[in-house]
């Protein structure tokens, strides 16, 4: 499980659960709080000199995931919140916990670490092997470009535009 908490069991004894959780976490980011955390973080996203994120934690060896990236810029002891206590989580960004767990699981789960590529076998083969081309998973090596850009763009999307008056 990832530290989102997100699971594919929502309970089968009341078959709304799901969708009823799907209008927090949509209620949440249309919300005051969650607008301007969305508008704080993809400020936050653009100042960044490098444009990369991790995965699973706020920092690591000085990049950071989504929600780091603003704790950093609000100048937060990021070596101090646990990740996978939401609940916590959410009051320290000011924010509803469905949203934080949203955020982290497009920051964790959008993009993958590991990458298919089609590799050719050379030398003698056995009869049953499938033949001299083969996919194999190889590391992502542009897989934090890749997250910077897909939470970059899913918030820049769930932003509302200020409506004129």
């Amino acid at each position: 499980m990832s530290r989102s908490g997100y699971c594919d069991d929502y309970g089968d004894d009341d078959p709304l659960a799901l969708g009823r959780y799907r209008a927090q976490v949509a209620s949440a980011i249309r919300g005051k709080r969650g607008q301007a955390l969305l508008r704080e973080l993809l400020a936050a996203l653009d100042a960044m000199p490098e444009k990369q994120l991790v995965a699973g934690e706020l920092e690591a060896d000085g990049q950071f995931c989504a929600l780091g990236v603003v704790g950093q810029a609000r100048g937060l002891n990021l070596a101090a919140i646990d990740t996978y206590d939401v609940e916590s989580l959410g009051g320290t960004f000011n924010i509803a916990d469905q949203l934080a767990r949203e955020i982290m699981w497009v920051n964790d789960d959008h993009v993958q670490e590991h990458r298919w590529v089609e590799v050719e076998i050379c030398g003698p083969m056995r009869t049953w092997d499938r033949g001299h081309h083969q996919s194999v998973s190889v590391p992502n090596e542009f897989a934090s470009r890749q997250r910077w850009q897909a939470v970059r763009d899913w918030v820049e999307a769930h932003i509302t535009k200020e409506q004129a008056a």
